[in-house]
């Protein structure tokens, strides 16, 4: 097995502590290591797995290069010309990387939080054994669904099949009835009471040719495209030109209404980090966190902190704060917060040192 770690993103949801220069995956939200840091740690630590970093190799943004080889030495590196979503860059890494065809490929975001690394690793073994064929299909797609504990509105769900499974070095591997994209409060209430349906965590394993099958079957145009690109030496002209579209939309869906994809379940205290509300409870601060565009009025509460930049640097200030902000640009409301400001601080500390470390 061969480990492809996606990194990039807008950076838009974390502001302004992330950027679309500097995203999410980069950036020491929980401590000294970033996100990024962490996700590679836990694939090369513990047991199960036995990768070297000759077995990762992180498909980014050109823009990120550097922030990859400076977090994560020895790796390898695969630079999109520019950002097309994960369509492409999955499409990319199945073209571009010289591994064997029958040989497993993980994928992986950079930037989740994994409580319980060495369940995480587990899972990923048992999933790498099922992509090799499960459930009678024989060069499976295959998802990993996080066991949803809330209704939560910012994933998406999987929906298994519970009448068919098959155990696979302990766990349960069902096949995909479908994927539901992001749900109404009231549509993920519903999924929540619905026996076995999980969160879409982003993660994939198959066969190099399996995807590639897979991508020319569903997204032919993109696979061409890059391929073509990839051969003749022209990626850099035709790449921003494809689609810009979720391997979850071009591939994962149609492939599921076709009976080409199994799920298996983690449960190991899974978090995208995707919001402020979700970085607060991981520092362990109570409180919700939304993002305040530049133009946008504050009524910050006397329980409430405010983060923003200011000439460059970042800045927390408690409330009352009203109006308008004096920022560089979009800051972030953080309601309720205040008992946990020394947390906060010490974050914003964290990524104002790394930022100058990086000038």
């Amino acid at each position: 097995m061969y480990v492809v770690i996606i990194a990039g993103g807008g950076g838009t949801r974390l502001w302004p502590l992330s950027s679309p220069d500097r995203p999410k995956p980069f950036i020491p939200l929980l401590g000294p290591e970033t996100l990024f840091q962490r996700t590679v740690r836990r694939l090369l630590e513990g047991e199960g797995l036995d990768l070297g970093p000759g077995d990762i190799v992180v498909v980014t943004d050109q823009r990120y290069v550097g922030f990859v080889r400076d977090q994560a030495p020895g790796v390898a590196v695969l630079a999109e010309p520019a950002g097309r979503n994960t369509a492409a860059a999955i499409a990319l890494a199945a073209v571009a990387i010289d591994r064997p065809a029958e040989e497993v490929m993980a994928v992986l975001p950079a930037d989740h939080l994994i409580a319980d690394e060495a369940r995480f690793r587990a899972v990923l073994q048992a999933a790498a054994r099922a992509a090799r064929g499960s459930l009678g299909i024989g060069s499976p797609l295959v998802t990993v669904g996080v066991r949803a504990d809330r209704p939560a509105t910012e994933y998406g769900y999987l929906h298994p099949i519970l009448e068919r499974a098959e155990q696979v070095d302990g766990l349960r591997v069902h096949p995909l009835a479908a994927f539901e994209e992001k749900p109404s409060a009231e549509r993920a209430r519903e999924l929540l009471a619905i026996p076995g349906v999980a969160w879409n965590a982003g993660i994939f394993l198959w066969r190099r040719r399996a995807i590639t099958a897979a991508l020319a079957g569903h997204a032919p145009d993109i696979l061409e495209t890059v391929a073509t690109g990839y051969a003749e030496s022209r990626l850099a002209e035709v790449y921003p030109d494809i689609r810009t579209i979720s391997i979850d939309y071009a591939v994962m869906e149609p492939a599921a209404a076709a009976g080409e994809v199994v799920m298996v379940a983690l449960d190991g205290g899974w978090s995208d980090i995707g919001s402020w509300t979700a970085l607060l409870a991981a520092l362990g601060v109570s409180g919700t966190g939304r993002v305040v565009q530049a133009d946008e009025p504050v009524e910050a509460g006397a329980d409430d902190l405010v983060v923003r930049r200011v000439a460059g640097r970042l800045r927390v200030e408690a409330g009352p704060v009203r109006g308008i902000l004096d920022a560089d640009g979009p800051a972030a409301l953080l309601v309720g917060a205040r008992p946990g400001r020394a947390a906060v601080e010490a974050l914003v500390e964290r990524v104002a040192a790394r930022e100058a470390e990086e000038l």
